[in-house]
């Protein structure tokens, strides 16, 4: 049976709460048993993190009037028995808008007022100032006011030419894309340049964002969208009219901000919307297909990628169908096999990187806190045959052992000036890292590249300006792998010298890769190219609209620096964190085998005693390292293998 995008995002949703709270639960045990060092809570702390904030966002992007809020209105909430998100005939959604869920916020839409274009803060930052922002409380339990509430993001002003300007509405240079002048010479216009929706609904609360976007002139006056939320979107749904085919402004949004050298083409998908205008009742239901299937095909050329990314729908249909529970109608809409598709592909593969993600994380936890039990098994073995190499000895020979073993703990405590030093040369590195992604480094590029579009006029250099921004970005980038570099060769030679003096058993962890960081330097500079041509010459040379490009520059390039700088954090943590349980098990050692001495020299029975003891702690060491493998096996199982018998709280309190 085909599963439905609603039916595998409830079944992604309940895997993440369940796989959030497992990993609740295996912190505390492995906080009760000691194995909780710094680096691996910190593995634990991202894991939980990365799982339960996971986002799936999905963009809808289309021309005015192609039946796109219909088509949110059949997917998402045709459980409300109505009609939702404004879809009524012309222009409906005229501003953006993202729908999701924050339990910090009581149900409400927010709108940001259209005259914030004329200053420079880009939507990130609006999105601080929440003051404002028009807010509009929501009643979730009643569609009605719900749907009305929401048409509130279809309203309109109007505005003279110059207005229309200022906010990057009308373009001299291209004419043809301009809205319509009325009789008194006045130019319609959005009357909100933002929306954000946050309600309770049931994809919502697990995770689904969705981000409605209305058209070319939308997408192209607000470089955020194309630099920043279009390209992490994790599909993009790119609705068409069946009646009227791929136009030139559909064309124009496919070209500029939908295909990308990076693309994913599986993210993108094409829906083939209205097909019920080709039904025809001269036509038998074969001709009529066939049409349909002419369409889709014509599509799929015309945009240059495969048939099957291209999916005839009627969303009206869909929804009545759904709404008045017509399994014939929901049938012919065609809707089923678009929902299966976004399921299949968008959530599939979200499930993937997510599952390799946590599979990558599972097994550094594993090997660090492997280590840390390994280092005991050897520890009590070492103590092991110590201990029974006493037997039948008299006192002098006990206390000759005595002896050297504080000998080899006060040589052990004279090699913490040695990893002190190996330590300030590791910090010293580390804080040119830091330097080079820090949050000072990439606002003075910023500030270079705001300089370098601050004189009027056309800005003819500014492609050559924003070139050399990104090649000093990635000269930096490679210079952070270069100095991970040395303190990974650093670590390494440390880590062996100290495996050979004092038995350890240290691994360098592995080096983070910039690699990734480069591609999405790459991908960034791609989104912005759009921007720098000669068709936008004009609009870049109005200052605020050159200052906005640039904040909404910023805002992506921070989130890039942030993720590099967490992966050298975290290895760098995971380093130190495997010293310091290493060099604590070892002093704890040498206490238990003073301890063990000075019990043997006053009991003359404690020396089998003793023996006995280490044998049961070897014992339940083995018994952790398995309950550790079982726990950890369970949280990198997929949510398809996890029967619904077995989905309840694992019994750690028995371990």
């Amino acid at each position: 049976m085909a599963t439905s995008f609603n039916e595998k995002f409830d079944q992604h949703g309940t895997w993440r709460r369940e796989f959030a709270l497992r990993l609740k639960l295996l912190a505390e045990w492995m906080k009760d048993h000691e194995l909780l060092d710094a680096a691996v809570e910190e593995r634990l702390r991202r894991l939980e993190n990365q799982v339960r904030s996971d986002k799936v966002m999905v963009a809808f992007v289309a021309e005015f009037s192609r039946g796109k809020s219909e088509l949110i209105n059949a997917i998402f909430f045709a459980g409300y028995g109505r009609r939702i998100m404004p879809a009524s005939a012309g222009r409906t959604t005229m501003c953006p808008t993202e729908m999701g869920y924050d339990a910090e916020v009581p149900p409400c839409l927010r709108l940001l007022p259209i005259e914030t274009r004329l200053q420079t803060q880009s939507l990130m930052e609006w999105r601080m100032v929440p003051e404002k922002w028009t807010r509009i409380d929501l009643d979730v339990n009643d569609p009605q006011q719900l749907a009305v509430a929401l048409e509130k993001v279809a309203e309109t002003l109007r505005v003279t030419q110059d207005e229309a300007r200022a906010l990057g509405f009308w373009d001299g240079q291209t004419p043809e894309d301009n809205p319509l002048t009325d009789a008194e010479g006045m130019v319609e216009v959005p009357r909100w340049r933002h929306a954000l929706i946050n309600i309770a609904h049931p994809l919502l609360k697990q995770g689904l964002v969705i981000l409605d976007t209305p058209g070319l002139n939308a997408i192209g006056a607000e470089p955020e969208l194309t630099v920043s939320l279009v390209p992490q979107a994790h599909a993009v749904v790119f609705i068409l009219g069946a009646d009227t085919g791929v136009t030139k402004s559909d064309l124009a949004i496919w070209r500029e901000h939908l295909i990308t050298e990076s693309s994913d083409v599986d993210t993108r998908l094409v829906v083939l919307n209205k097909i019920d205008s080709l039904w025809d009742a001269l036509s038998s239901p074969a001709q009529i297909q066939m049409q349909i299937e002419r369409q889709c095909e014509t599509t799929a050329e015309i945009l240059g990628i495969s048939r099957e990314l291209v999916y005839p729908v009627s969303a009206q249909k869909g929804l009545v169908a759904k709404v008045t529970d017509d399994q014939a109608l929901l049938q012919s809409s065609c809707l089923p096999a678009l929902e299966e598709a976004l399921g299949r592909r968008i959530m599939g593969q979200r499930q993937r990187i997510l599952g390799a993600a946590v599979a990558t994380g599972i097994a550094d936890l594993q090997a660090e806190t492997g280590r840390v039990l390994n280092i005991r098994r050897r520890d009590l073995a070492e103590q092991l045959l110590e201990l029974k190499g006493l037997r039948g000895k008299n006192s002098t020979v006990i206390k000759h052992m005595r002896t050297r073993i504080s000998q080899e703990q006060a040589e052990f405590d004279r090699s913490g000036a040695k990893i002190h030093a190996v330590r300030s040369v590791h910090l010293k590195l580390l804080r040119d890292v830091f330097g080079l992604l820090g949050s000072t480094t990439l606002r003075q590029e910023m500030a270079q590249l705001t300089q370098a579009l601050q004189h009027k006029g056309l800005k003819l250099g500014v492609k050559k300006a924003y070139g050399d921004t990104f090649d000093r970005l990635r000269e930096n980038l490679r210079r952070v792998q270069s100095l991970t570099g040395e303190i990974q060769s650093m670590l390494a030679a440390t880590f062996r010298q100290l495996n050979a003096e004092h038995g350890f058993s240290l691994q360098a962890p592995t080096e983070p890769q910039m690699q990734d960081y480069l591609n999405d330097l790459d991908q960034v500079e791609r989104s912005h190219l759009q921007y720098l041509g000669i068709g936008n010459a004009f609009r870049l040379a109005q200052p605020e609209f050159a200052d906005r490009l640039v904040r909404a520059l910023s805002t992506r390039l921070r989130s890039v620096h942030q993720m590099a700088l967490g992966d050298v954090e975290l290895w760098s943590k995971s380093a130190a964190a495997q010293l310091d349980a290493q060099l604590r098990e070892r002093r704890r050692n040498f206490s238990r085998r003073i301890e063990a001495i000075d019990r043997i020299q006053q009991a003359a029975g404690g020396l089998d005693e003793r023996i006995a003891e280490i044998q049961a702690q070897t014992h339940a060491i083995d018994l952790l390292d398995g309950k550790l493998q079982e726990l950890t096996n369970y949280l990198v199982r997929s949510p398809e293998t996890i029967p619904t018998a077995a989905r309840a709280e694992p019994e750690l309190a028995q371990a």
